[in-house]
């Protein structure tokens, strides 16, 4: 079913920006190089696990469509965070079985206070899984021990969970390959797209939302790719929209029906793709290059790059060319 009619000249723009749809080879993708690409070195797939917040924001529906258009990976399982958490795990699970994807494992986290809207309650509340739904913390820790050393946990959400299985066992959790997170403000706050002649950093959300956790886990020595404001304000602007929600497959159908519900709940036309950066660079870590330096989270939720042994690799400028040309060529694809 097509949900938005095409704009004229939508087929046209989508070539130029894409150079005809395809997924990005690997011999065009550029170097890969650190720890951050061991996953992709041999014929074994990037083993990972997926903890997100999805329903409020639009982007983490937008991240999870990319991560399970990767051919390259094996998506574990799939750990709500936050607020409503099983609430999160009926949309993971109505958008997955709509996609064709139902047999992906989905699991609830601790359940937390929030204070931001659940846009897309609505089509959450459409799927009548039955509670309880089996535990993040459980499942996450007895995956890390029989995969130690091989598992990416991708977090996009406030590190609720990423702070209860430290707490639980710091041990188990020391095993995973990496965290490849979105958060944290280095130069650059919300708004500011890289034209501010006085970029300044800012609180934000998910460092913000649980500080005790966020602390925890710069403190962990785990490696971290940090995907912070500086590089994931990504705007998925009205042209690209067109391409994406014309495009009549399951999966673009799927998003364009909870773009609107959380345009509708936020009076938001455009979407803003910062969680759906952190997938990107766990696949293809060269579409968001990193600089090691040492983040300290102070108790105002600030990311404060500082002196000292680094304890994470941050993404401090990324390309949206690139990004987009990757993004939509993965989705259109489906």
């Amino acid at each position: 079913m097509q949900i938005i009619r095409c704009v004229a000249g939508s087929l046209a723009s989508l070539m130029l920006l894409l150079g005809g749809v395809g997924r990005m080879p690997a011999q065009q993708a550029g170097p890969v190089k650190g720890n951050a690409a061991q996953g992709l070195a041999s014929n074994e797939k990037l083993k990972v696990i997926f903890d997100t917040d999805i329903g409020d924001d639009i982007d983490d529906v937008f991240a999870l469509a990319l991560l399970i258009s990767q051919p390259e990976v094996e998506v574990l399982g799939v750990t709500t965070a936050w607020g409503d958490t099983a609430l999160r795990a009926q949309l993971t699970e109505r958008f997955l079985a709509s996609v064709g994807k139902s047999g992906l494992p989905i699991f609830a986290g601790p359940k937390t206070v929030e204070h931001t809207t659940f846009s897309q309650a609505g089509y959450a509340r459409g799927d009548p899984h039955p509670a309880p739904w089996p535990d993040a913390t459980a499942f996450t820790l007895d995956t890390i021990r029989r995969n130690p050393g091989a598992i990416t946990l991708i977090a996009v959400s406030p590190f609720s969970n990423l702070g209860a299985l430290i707490d639980k066992d710091p041990v188990t959790f020391g095993k995973l390959k990496r965290v490849v997170l979105m958060g944290g403000s280095i130069r650059r706050g919300y708004g500011d797209l890289g034209y501010s002649a006085n970029p300044s950093p800012t609180p934000e959300y998910n460092i913000f939302s649980d500080v005790a956790s966020s602390k925890k886990l710069f403190a962990s020595g785990v490696p971290l790719s940090v995907m912070p404001l500086d590089s994931t304000q990504l705007k998925l602007d009205e042209v690209k929209r067109d391409m994406v929600f014309s495009h009549g497959t399951a999966l673009t159908d799927g998003l364009a029906l909870l773009y609107h519900q959380w345009s509708a709940s936020t009076g938001s036309p455009t979407p803003t793709l910062f969680d759906a950066m952190a997938v990107a660079a766990a696949v293809h870590p060269e579409l968001c290059p990193t600089t090691p330096m040492h983040i300290r989270i102070d108790d105002k939720g600030n990311t404060i790059a500082e002196a000292g042994v680094p304890n994470a690799d941050v993404c401090l400028k990324s390309d949206p060319e690139q990004f987009f040309r990757f993004y939509l060529s993965s989705i259109l694809s489906n």
